[in-house]
């Protein structure tokens, strides 16, 4: 499923649909484009580039820049969270695994009582019984939820288009769907039910904001991205910490490994990841990188 809100948390339409074929991205040769940065060591030498993705958009969205098609003719390796967005049957097996293995109880004990109508109206939207989401454990609730909330397609992704596009090439996972899952799986019970109500708080503005991210995404405005993808669940201080500033220490641990070698990777990971203080960049600018934007 995707949620575009937070970009990060994009696995959970393949989680619980399956696979979905992949839509070919269309070109727009004129700017503005989505932010792309290079990676240079100390002597200038080009040893990489990083590019933010987004893991939903409507039909026919036009993105992919020319710099963009020839940075991924010259990029030796894909560097992604998630590789297998397409494995369906497996991402489907390790949701069910972890979703369900501990009793939920009935979903309406675990929303704000104020935001009985929001569920209300999605659970009408889902065409399902109300004590369909009993089952799931609270993230995963939330992120069922969030997938009936929100009509833009994964299946349009950036991460989709780019996967496709290194297919036969080499690509390297970051985290991979089951660390992904267990992330959320470990989060307190608190914090879960904290991601849930946001959901559900959100829902009724889910497209205007979806649109504003998406627009924003396209215009390259990393600005006004880092406003839309603080809000809601991100400004609970923890988790922040376990869901962006963790994992962001831990990727660029990892990438700082990949840039040694002689080979130059095409880093796409969702947007959120390279903004601010606490991004990619930045991070790996304190490692003695010099990041320059292309776009």
């Amino acid at each position: 499923m995707s949620l575009p809100r937070y970009p990060f948390l994009h696995i959970a339409v393949a989680l619980l649909l399956g696979a979905c074929s992949s839509q070919a991205d269309v070109t727009k040769p004129d700017g503005p484009h989505p932010a792309l940065w290079e990676i240079t060591d100390g002597s200038g030498t080009v040893e990489g580039w990083m590019f933010g993705t987004i893991h939903a958009l409507p039909d026919d969205t036009r993105w992919r820049s020319p710099r963009l098609d020839e940075i991924v003719g010259k990029a030796d390796m894909l560097v992604v969270e998630v590789a297998n967005l397409e494995d369906g049957a497996e991402l489907s097996s390790l949701f069910e695994q972890l979703a369900f293995d501990r009793p939920g109880g009935p979903i309406a004990q675990r929303i704000d009582p104020e935001l009985r109508s929001e569920f209300d109206a999605l659970v009408v939207r889902a065409k399902v019984r109300r004590d369909y989401f009993d089952p799931m454990e609270s993230w995963a609730a939330a992120l069922a939820l969030s997938q009936v909330a929100q009509s833009s397609k994964s299946e349009n992704g950036a991460d989709r288009a780019l996967l496709a596009s290194f297919e036969g090439g080499e690509i390297v996972e970051l985290e991979g769907a089951r660390r992904q899952l267990e992330m959320f799986d470990r989060l307190p019970e608190t914090e879960q039910r904290d991601l849930l109500n946001a959901v559900l708080e959100e829902s009724a503005e889910y497209e205007a904001d979806i649109g504003a991210l998406a627009k924003a995404w396209l215009a390259g405005d990393i600005e006004r991205l880092s406003q839309l993808t603080r809000r809601g669940i991100l400004a609970d201080p923890e988790l922040e910490k376990v869901l962006l500033h963790d994992r962001n220490a831990n990727w660029a641990a990892q990438i700082e490994n990949l840039l040694s070698t002689d080979e130059r990777p095409l880093i796409a990971v969702g947007a959120g990841h390279l903004l601010s203080s606490g991004g990619l960049p930045a991070m790996l600018e304190t490692r003695g990188y010099t990041i320059r934007r292309l776009e």
